[in-house]
């Protein structure tokens, strides 16, 4: 009988853990104290197996087993032991005093294991657990919630323009446009051929994020871990492809907005905000990039503009209550959108630093080579669990026309 149930235990386990390391969705918390159950039965029936086998082999050597047997030294290792140590040295006696050396113990320390029959009191010394005990007695309660420091992301990348060709893309720069002319009766203008300035060429740049765990804590992981290690690394390379795309060196990374150089007349020196630097700002954006320009700075400059005021005392910065209930930031009626990757303007702040800028995000191609993918990975060696994200990505301001830039004045 103990036999089948401990066959019967090992195969739901080999069940569980079939259903752990699939696709579909399952109670992980559930099946996790299932499988800690089954482990306690399971160790519990081999501990009965053992005893009863060591009882069996004692009753064949001849040891005492039930009231009516008379132990023989010469077939009981045991027993002869114990006679050869008591005379060799008589101190050494078993005291008879000591109740849990007698027949009586031993018998029903057996039936407790084999029939689950309560130890006679005379056996069983008064024991109170304290609150000092209480550790060992009472597990302790984890919510299913880890608690982390949250970050803002995810603002930039749905801006900018994305592509997703496979192979490295070149995207060509328009030159001087066609100019049209005014012609008398029975005459032509000149022909024109339409020029391009060059081309922009897309590479391969790979990012990644790898996370590893021993095999004990991804077998006692709760949920809300594989959940959040999962979030953190996709958030972790968010972060970097933003923080790329505004600042990027364009080695082995793509390249920032902040890194082009503004055309000329495209870069506002400021000794603090003010509101003289948007009005140059907006005039120094041409007319034809007017359309989908916004601002971009920290929410700590932005905050620096909102607490300006005109002439009548009218803060220049706004900020409404947008579709659920988000803020909708604006400066002069241009939409701003704030980030953390812009450092913020400060006293400190190092000169010919833009803590501000104006930019079309559609001028910002991202081509993707291929997405991100995560996989899962055990280490042969350690039996570490690993996962790995990974994305091969670059990116380039395809037209500066819509780039002006607000940078703090130098000494």
């Amino acid at each position: 009988m103990w036999q089948r149930r401990m066959q019967e235990i090992q195969t739901r386990r080999l069940e569980i853990q079939g259903i752990l390391e699939g696709d579909g969705e399952c109670d992980v918390a559930a099946l996790q104290t299932e499988l800690q159950g089954l482990a306690m039965e399971y160790a519990g029936l081999e501990q009965r197996v053992a005893v009863l086998q060591g009882l069996q082999q004692r009753a064949a050597a001849g040891a005492p087993v039930g009231n009516h047997v008379v132990p023989n030294p010469m077939r009981d290792p045991i027993a002869a032991d114990a006679q050869r140590r008591s005379e060799a040295h008589p101190g050494d006696a078993v005291d008879a005093d000591d109740l849990f050396a007698t027949i009586q113990y031993r018998q029903a320390f057996m039936r407790h294991v084999l029939k689950n029959e309560a130890i006679p009191q005379q056996y069983r010394a008064d024991q109170v657990t304290t609150t000092t005990d209480a550790p060992a007695v009472i597990p302790t309660t984890v919510m299913n919630r880890i608690t982390e420091k949250m970050e803002s992301v995810g603002m930039i990348l749905p801006l900018v323009n994305r592509t997703a060709f496979k192979g490295g893309v070149k995207i060509p720069i328009g030159g001087v446009k066609p100019v049209a002319h005014w012609t008398a009766e029975g005459t032509a203008s000149d022909s024109q051929k339409a020029t391009t300035n060059g081309f922009v060429t897309f590479a391969y740049h790979k990012m990644d994020c790898i996370v590893t765990v021993t095999l004990e804590m991804e077998a006692m992981a709760l949920s809300a871990f594989e959940a959040s290690l999962v979030n953190n690394v996709v958030e972790a390379m968010t972060k970097l492809l933003e923080q790329a795309i505004i600042s990027g060196g364009g080695t082995n990374c793509p390249e920032g907005i902040l890194t082009k150089t503004p055309p000329t007349g495209q870069k506002i020196s400021v000794t603090a905000p003010n509101y003289q630097a948007l009005i140059e700002a907006e005039a120094a954006l041409p007319m034809a990039y007017e359309s989908g320009a916004i601002y971009c700075m920290s929410k700590k400059t932005f905050m620096a503009y909102y607490g300006l005021v005109d002439d009548n005392k009218q803060p220049i910065a706004r900020v409404n209550q947008g579709f659920e209930g988000k803020p909708v930031r604006t400066l002069l009626g241009r939409p701003v959108v704030c980030c953390d990757y812009v450092p913020s303007f400060s006293p400190t702040l190092a000169a010919n630093t833009a803590f501000a800028f104006l930019f079309n995000f559609r001028d910002y191609t991202l081509n993707s080579n291929m997405d991100m993918q995560i996989w899962k990975w055990v280490d042969d060696k350690t039996r570490n669990v690993g996962t790995t994200a990974a994305a091969l990505v670059d990116g380039k301001v395809v037209d500066v026309n819509s780039l002006v830039t607000i940078i703090k004045a130098g000494t």
